[in-house]
């Protein structure tokens, strides 16, 4: 029970930092100049959008929850089950972001799942 739910915090809070940290991105654009100047005022532009902050909140919440999973489970284990994450993050893109996903897209997705549902079944 204790691992199912750090997993489904890690993946979760995970993609959705992702997504909200692509959304914010999204609104802010392209990095155009690269000058050190030019680029620090870009990153504190990123600062000023509430996106950016639910994101890293988000992203640290998994980060923290991916260190406990870590503490009494396998590496070997922990790493390919958050490959969950693909799935989570396609889903979430299409509806949060709008993002039109292709078939091929969808069918790694599905391998990805697939892979990770047979390393769900060889625990310990």
């Amino acid at each position: 029970m204790r691992e199912t739910f750090l997993f489904l915090i890690i993946i979760v809070a995970g993609t959705g930092g992702e997504l909200c940290v692509t959304r914010a991105m999204k609104d802010i654009g392209e990095v155009h100049d690269f000058r050190p100047a030019a680029l620090l005022q870009f990153i504190r532009r990123a600062f000023l959008v509430g996106w950016v902050w639910i994101g890293i909140a988000m992203m640290t919440v998994a980060f923290f929850a991916l260190l406990a999973a870590l503490s009494f489970e396998n590496v070997s284990f922990v790493v390919p089950v958050t490959a969950l994450s693909y799935g989570a993050g396609a889903v979430g893109a299409m509806f949060f972001l709008r993002e039109r996903i292709s078939l091929q897209r969808w069918v790694g997705v599905l391998i990805v799942c697939a892979g990770v549902t047979i390393v769900l079944l060889t625990k310990h």
